[in-house]
């Protein structure tokens, strides 16, 4: 990214976008216990600016669904919904350049806050490029709804997971959906048409329980060191299939991370039972009912007695079609080719608000307009480029223009 002049600077400080997205930034909705209420009139005031009006539908107590609506031309045709959450993770203030809800623009153009590319950015710039098709005069086709929601972070549960089995919700007429994608640190952008299936595994180990100084046999144990030998083998093949192909992304693997041991009482006795837990993203390239069932053979083949618990398990959804199934995929990869930079299309390596949508059977998009930016998502001192945010006003424009007009 290149070095601004001073005249540079002070365009980006007095630019009304940049100073719309440094409000949204400086409003502390931050997990846990997060109180929504000047989110909501920050929208408000949002929506009243572009004379648009505006929805908030309680899906759970204080769990706030903000829907700010453009009408189009043809009320029979499904709409469009352009999704973002309000809600941001919990910051460690002593570990920022600058503080984390400050929105400082420092001497190189970097908007520092969180929130700034995880996600507010993507909601104000929708409004962004509403505003400037409304200033060029353009009516588009479908009706679009510009949804603020809750909770994404901690995982859309009370919010979208909920909104959508809504009445609410199908009233809105969904056709096609886009919701946030990740951060491009070159210049080719990442376009999401699916998402892996998350699969956090506990294995309740059972096994022989006695005395710490006796070599007891089908100890809960040795059960476990098996398992893990065979998810360990598992996570190393996947690695090396990543490390292989430079074509593969995470999103095209499956990966396998040990995050949770349990067990034990003393450090003499021999436990009757152990817990370990998995975090597993599993590829949909592969069949989950087939890589559940491995999951149960390696149980038995390591002694037997373990029981699997799936807890809260993602539903499998498929992916959005990119092919002339799909009557958006066109429109939507014809105007990224408008704006100069590269695409790519992906599977997501984690989950987003949208898994809710496209199970449903909607096709759906996760797409953020961020490149040339290091990835910061979850991390200290999270940025977006002043440029970067403005471009992606513009980049959301031909975007929108075109899948509602689709």
């Amino acid at each position: 990214m290149f070095s601004p002049t001073t005249e540079q600077l002070q365009c980006w400080e007095n630019n009304e976008e940049i100073k719309i997205f440094r409000e949204y930034l400086r409003i502390p909705s931050v997990h846990p216990d997060i109180d929504y209420d000047e989110c909501i009139d920050f929208l408000r005031r949002q929506a009243a600016t572009l004379n648009l009006p505006m929805e908030v539908y309680e899906v759970n107590p204080q769990k706030p669904v903000v829907i700010i609506t453009w009408q189009g031309t043809d009320p029979s045709a499904t709409t469009i919904i352009l999704n973002s959450h309000m809600d941001v993770v919990p910051v460690y203030p002593e570990h920022w350049t600058h503080p984390p809800f400050s929105a400082h623009l420092d001497a190189e153009g970097r908007i520092f806050a969180r929130g700034s590319q995880d996600m507010k950015c993507v909601g104000v710039q929708y409004l962004g490029a509403i505003r400037a098709l409304k200033r060029e005069g353009v009516r588009l086709k479908r009706t679009l709804h510009v949804l603020f929601v809750p909770d994404e972070e901690t995982g859309g549960v009370l919010g979208m997971k909920d909104f959508v089995r809504t009445e609410r919700f199908r009233e809105l007429n969904c056709g096609f959906a886009m919701d946030e994608g990740d951060v491009a640190e070159d210049e080719c952008l990442r376009v999401f048409y699916g998402e892996r299936i998350k699969r956090r595994v506990y294995f309740h180990i059972s096994g022989t329980a006695g005395h710490g100084s006796l070599l007891l046999k089908d100890t809960a144990g040795e059960k476990a060191r098996k398992l893990i030998d065979k998810l360990m083998d598992l996570r190393s093949s996947e690695a090396r299939k990543l490390a292989d192909n430079p074509e593969l992304t995470e999103g095209d693997i499956t990966t396998v991370n040990l995050t949770m041991m349990q067990g034990g009482v003393q450090s003499n006795v021999v436990p009757p039972e152990l817990m370990i837990c998995f975090d597993i993203r599993a590829t949909p390239n592969r069949s989950v009912a087939e890589f559940e069932s491995q999951l149960e053979a390696w149980c038995k083949e390591s002694g037997g007695g373990i029981r699997i618990d799936y807890g809260d398990k993602d539903p499998v959804v498929e992916p959005t079609k990119l092919d002339g199934t799909n009557p958006f995929w066109g429109p939507f990869r014809d105007a990224l080719s408008d704006t100069n930079l590269k695409m790519k299309t992906e599977i997501m390596s984690g989950n987003t608000d949208i898994l809710f949508v496209r199970e449903l059977g909607i096709p759906a998009f996760g797409f953020s307009p961020i490149y040339n930016t290091k990835l910061q998502y979850h991390d200290h001192n999270e940025y977006l480029h002043a440029e970067v945010f403005l471009k992606g006003i513009d980049i959301y424009r031909k975007v929108i223009k075109a899948v509602a007009n689709a």
